[in-house]
């Protein structure tokens, strides 16, 4: 069986002479050629600046890549839909005509049962509740409500994800620079409070119940049905190590149901080329307005002057890159206990970062099959594409007892047994990244410990084994899965560390609890993009508004770069 290959092929892999870089002194550089930080140079670039992005590896996109590693497939190897990206990103940088081209799937999730019945959800009102109807009439009834109390509560959090959070301006500051920010804090308060007003006390009292409560209790004081409560809550727990029974895991939930495509909410989207696309609109649209991308171009340190300010960055092959912004689009970890002298950093603000939480239970599985997934508790089961076959698969969601049961044992130590997966079949709306006839499959899988009691992710045998499991899981919903498969990609939380700079292998730079957003992000006293070193900025998932390809870490951070040039300038 082929699993990987020495080599890869991959969207986006182009990029500008490194030999460039020590000729002159940069406006800005970015640390980190994934989405966040070409976002954030695509902005710098519009508004002037000249700007170069730095990325170690060979290609860039970070953790939005697409990638051959078996021949003839491509795949998105770490995030694999599209939703969470900021309206306001793709429509100001034009990503459309800069070939982003999404491919709506034609239902929204399917989870297929063992006794032979399934849930297919986001086709149209009326077949939802059909579907919902198989189960219990009365969630049916219930479900539009549920969807409605979530649209309300959307328009708050839109805006709190484009907005900068109201941070004190760290650094010694004039009577004008004091008197803006307080008016920027004011004026962020009052729109929050014009929102919680039209909200209204009610739904604002749902709203705080829902960001407090573990998800389980919010579903089950809504829902009856198991299928109905597992399916809704696998968005809880994607990318975390969190339980369903976690307080706070209700927030988790309504991040990951911002999805937005084309105006549509709550909704999903495969990219044509895989997610890596999503990356190389945006280095087109950052590349357009001047910005220099250089690949294979590994930062080691931070170059820190005598007054604590940024002067530029040290390569790995000890090229010196100068500049006094720097963009880091590494996780708050790795920026600040590796790339940044100790010395330059106060004692309180490191432990702060050493101690955040950046445990990760996700393992990525990328599959090439020979075939297409045929589930037999499906009555559309046929050689044809049908709507299960786009949707977000969900795979051993079943009941809500089978996914806190499946984080348990990763608490222990174990990988779970019977692991909760998110299947995706890109390649059943995307004819560019599979062979005709075959396909490309996603399993997202979960819960996945770091450092297993029962053995080492750096062992062939046990990586196999887990890669086996999921298999034969699959297979008791789509038989012959196992025997379709031609060869696959398999990415464990040390892997997502040391290919992608992961640290942990958390997907979104760090948890995403409650005590871990908003003005907690990364640390308390540090959200505001700025950090402790001046002229040194974070512009990554590990900053506000935190994870998923959002785009929104880096149009903020930009901003506020922004805004202390033209301070400068003064």
């Amino acid at each position: 069986m082929w699993r990987r290959r020495a080599f890869s092929t991959a969207i986006g892999a182009s990029s500008s002479s490194a030999s460039d870089l020590p000729a002159k002194k940069w406006d800005a550089l970015v640390i980190g050629g994934g989405h966040n930080g070409l976002v954030a140079s695509a902005y710098l670039a519009r508004a002037g600046l000249s700007v170069a992005v730095l990325e170690r590896r060979h290609v860039i996109g970070g953790a939005a890549v697409t990638e051959e590693l078996v021949p003839g497939f491509r795949f998105t190897r770490c995030s694999y839909l599209y939703g969470l990206l900021r309206p306001t990103v793709f429509r100001e940088l034009e990503l459309a005509r800069h070939g982003l081209k999404l491919l709506k799937p034609w239902a929204s999730s399917f989870t297929p049962c063992l006794d032979g019945r399934s849930l297919l959800l986001g086709i149209d009102h009326e077949r939802d509740h059909s579907e919902i109807s198989k189960f219990s009439k009365r969630d049916a009834d219930a479900y539009a409500s549920y969807e409605n109390q979530l649209n309300k509560f959307r328009k708050l959090v839109d805006f709190i994800l484009d907005s900068r959070t109201p941070e004190n301006f760290p650094w010694d500051s004039s009577y004008y620079d004091g008197l803006q920010n307080n008016w920027q804090k004011l004026a962020f308060w009052a729109s929050c409070l014009q929102h919680a007003f039209s909200l209204g006390q009610k739904d604002m009292v749902e709203f705080v119940d829902l960001l407090l409560s573990p998800t389980s209790k919010f579903l089950n004081k809504l829902f009856e049905s198991d299928v109905l409560k597992g399916t809704l809550a696998v968005d809880a727990i994607i990318g975390t190590m969190v339980s369903i029974h976690t307080a706070g895991s209700g927030y988790v939930l309504l991040h990951h149901i911002m999805g937005e495509v084309d105006g549509d909410r709550n909704t999903w989207s495969h990219v044509e080329g895989g997610m890596g696309s999503v990356s190389l609109a945006i280095s087109n649209a950052a590349k357009e307005a001047g910005v220099h991308i250089v690949t294979n171009s590994e930062v080691s340190e931070l170059m820190i002057g005598d007054s604590g300010t940024v002067n530029g960055v040290c390569l790995a092959d000890g090229t010196q890159v100068h500049s006094s912004v720097v963009l880091s689009n590494a996780t708050p970890y790795k920026t600040f206990m590796e790339l940044v002298p100790r010395d330059s950093l106060p004692s309180d603000f490191l432990r702060a970062v050493k101690n955040s939480d950046y445990s990760s239970g996700t393992t990525k599985i990328n599959v090439a099959v020979d075939r297409l997934p045929q589930f037999q508790s499906c009555k559309f089961s046929n050689a044809e594409i049908g709507p299960q076959h786009t949707a977000s698969i969900r795979i051993g969601t079943e009941s809500m007892g089978e996914i806190g049961a499946a984080c348990q044992e990763a608490w222990n130590g174990l990988p779970s047994r019977r692991p909760v997966m998110e299947v995706t079949i890109p390649s059943s709306l995307d004819k560019t990244i599979s062979p005709p006839g075959k396909h490309v499959v996603s399993l997202f899988t979960q819960y996945t410990p770091y450092k297993p009691s029962d053995g080492s992710w750096e062992d062939p045998t046990y990586r196999e084994s887990y890669a086996n499991r999921c298999f034969n899981l699959m297979d008791e919903y789509a038989p012959g899965f196992s025997s379709s498969v031609i060869g696959y990609d398999m990415l464990a939380p040390p892997d997502l560390e040391r290919e992608f700079g992961l640290t942990g292998g958390n997907i979104f730079h760090g948890a995403m609890g409650l005590d871990s957003l908003f003005l907690m992000r990364p640390v308390k006293g540090w959200s505001g993009h700025r950090t402790p070193v001046r002229g040194l900025y974070m512009c990554g998932s590990g900053s506000h508004p935190g994870g998923g390809v959002m785009g929104a870490p880096g149009r903020n951070a930009a901003h506020v770069v922004l805004e202390d040039v033209k301070k400068q300038s003064r």
